[in-house]
């Protein structure tokens, strides 16, 4: 943690041209906001980093942790890193996005990707129709006087969870399927959180656990 710490003030000294571990040839970092901060997306500089936690791990017992499908549903558009970027970097500022981190709220606390909102697969699996409501009005859907729902202007969500092990993801895009919403507005980063961090990606804490 210490030495990925130095690593990161070292770039925070450098220009653009000098960072050696870039997203892209061309891009080597992103700027974005996270709980009202500005936060740099780029990749750990040191190339001699490797993970040290559980998504080191290259087994878990399945069940229930199998490897999830490409496919969740005709129509969702699957993503990897770099989409995900151009959707925060265009989508998020823009109020028309949201990244949606489907793990349980402890999971979110701990560590999770800039700019994500929490929504835990179960508050959607398991919604009434009326708390799926109350859900997607917070995403910008608007219920019409008749008391159908329009969809029109609700936002486009990039929708992750731990890795291609982990099936929370997919159980929270049943959910919002369920209650109709557009597929095309749903975005599946199958990769998730571990694929995030096996790049090198800048993380956020929203609750520091103290040993």
């Amino acid at each position: 943690m210490k030495k990925t710490l130095i690593f990161s003030l070292l770039t925070s000294l450098l220009s653009a041209e000098d960072i050696a571990v870039k997203i892209t040839s061309d891009i080597p970092y992103i700027i974005t906001q996270d709980s009202g901060k500005e936060i740099k997306i780029q990749r750990i500089q040191d190339t001699d980093n490797i993970l040290t936690d559980d998504y080191t791990k290259t087994s878990r017992s399945c069940p229930p942790f199998c490897i999830q499908p490409t496919h969740v549903a005709d129509g969702i558009q699957n993503i990897e890193e770099i989409e995900l970027l151009e959707f925060m970097k265009t989508k998020v500022p823009a109020q028309k996005g949201v990244v949606v981190d489907a793990r349980l709220k402890s999971w979110f606390e701990l560590e999770t990707i800039p700019t994500a909102i929490n929504i835990p697969y179960p508050a959607i699996q398991n919604a009434s129709k009326e708390k799926a409501q109350k859900i997607f009005q917070i995403l910008g859907m608007k219920v019409k006087e008749d008391g159908t729902w329009d969809f029109s202007e609700a936002k486009e969500l990039a929708i992750f969870c731990n890795g291609v092990w982990c099936e929370q993801s997919k159980h929270f895009i049943e959910g919002m399927l369920k209650y109709d919403y557009p597929k095309e507005k749903l975005h599946y980063y199958r990769s998730g959180f571990q694929g995030w961090k096996l790049l090198g990606l800048t993380t956020v804490v929203h609750k520091e656990i103290k040993k």
